[in-house]
């Protein structure tokens, strides 16, 4: 099976990705992780105004086979969630890298937070094996 890996995305090796647009990041899970995980019946998101550290866990997404934390791939403070995803978890398959994303966080630091993020080439090689 072969996924898609969007070369605008800053990929973390726990499956979560960041769009950044200015000081805004758009975090979302992977294809990838979609596909592992299966059928997801559960999403638990923050509330908007929560603060994210970097690498802690700001939710779980559900499935029939497992329960996965969501690991902040930035630092800082949750703007927007997708509450139609709250509702409607499964749906996360449907558009991971659009429709599909789970919240957006105003950065503390915009720099910082990317330097150990991977390339969406780096993480295509290591789900894949290469």
């Amino acid at each position: 099976m072969s996924f898609e890996y969007p070369e605008d995305l800053k990929y973390m090796d726990t499956h979560e990705y960041a769009r950044l647009d200015g000081e805004i990041a758009t975090i979302g899970i992977t294809a990838f992780a979609v596909d592992q995980l299966g059928d997801i019946v559960f999403l638990e998101l923050p509330d908007i105004g929560t603060a994210l550290d970097k690498g802690e866990a700001f939710g779980t997404v559900e499935s029939v086979k497992a329960v996965e934390e969501l690991k902040a791939p930035v630092t800082g403070t949750v703007v927007d969630r997708n509450d139609a995803l709250i509702d409607a978890p499964e749906q996360l398959a449907d558009d991971p890298y659009g429709a599909a994303w789970l919240v957006k966080v105003r950065l503390d630091q915009v720099d910082d937070d990317m330097e150990d993020t991977l390339t969406a080439e780096e993480y295509q090689a290591q789900v894949e094996g290469e």
